[in-house]
């Protein structure tokens, strides 16, 4: 049923009728379609699971890089909805579902790292370009461990920059190698 109701979700956002088929690799291109560049980057962004490590190496392929910044600023941004948002609802949220057994491995993941090394940790825990960890993991672990938001928020805008270059040098280095190819390819 759940996956029905995001496959209805997901149809909605890109204008298809339920039951049709995304074209195979497209459901971000088919998400954002028609919206302007700016939103589209904002859009994808703010996705969790996706965040600046799917919208940067897109902004690069489509050589849209000037929307670069408003991708750090948008990831950024994520930290006081899921911060002040969990603070808000996390009692709520009953003992054994989903998302509390994913919360619960946030918090078991990041610990270890917040416990070593204070708020570098959390740091390095956001800029781990990998599923499960980035701005929504890094803010949602560092509410969970009960860091001051102050200092967290430090923390979660070093690891997303950190995060950004990482994911920004991998895809400048993809995207000129694919040129190289291209190049000895027409010869």
């Amino acid at each position: 049923m759940a996956a029905r109701r995001l496959e209805s979700l997901l149809h909605s956002a890109a204008g298809k009728q339920p039951g049709g088929d995304f074209t195979r690799g497209r459901v971000m291109e088919d998400l954002v379609a028609g919206l302007p560049p700016y939103l589209k980057y904002v859009v994808l962004t703010l996705v969790p699971w996706v965040e600046l490590r799917g919208a940067v190496p897109w902004a690069v392929q489509q050589g849209e890089r000037v929307f670069l910044p408003l991708i750090v600023v948008t990831n950024v941004l994520v930290f006081w909805p899921t911060y002040f948002g969990l603070e808000l609802i996390y009692e709520m949220i009953p003992e054994g579902t989903w998302v509390h057994r994913r919360l619960e491995r946030i918090r078991s993941k990041a610990h270890p790292y917040v416990q070593k090394y204070g708020l570098l940790g959390l740091a390095v825990f956001v800029s781990i370009p990998l599923p499960g960890t980035g701005a929504y993991s890094g803010s949602a672990a560092s509410w969970l461990l009960d860091m001051d938001w102050r200092k967290a928020f430090g923390a979660v805008c070093l690891g997303v920059l950190i995060a950004f270059f990482i994911v920004w040098s991998i895809s400048e280095a993809v995207a000129a190698g694919v040129g190289v190819f291209r190049t000895l390819g027409t010869r």
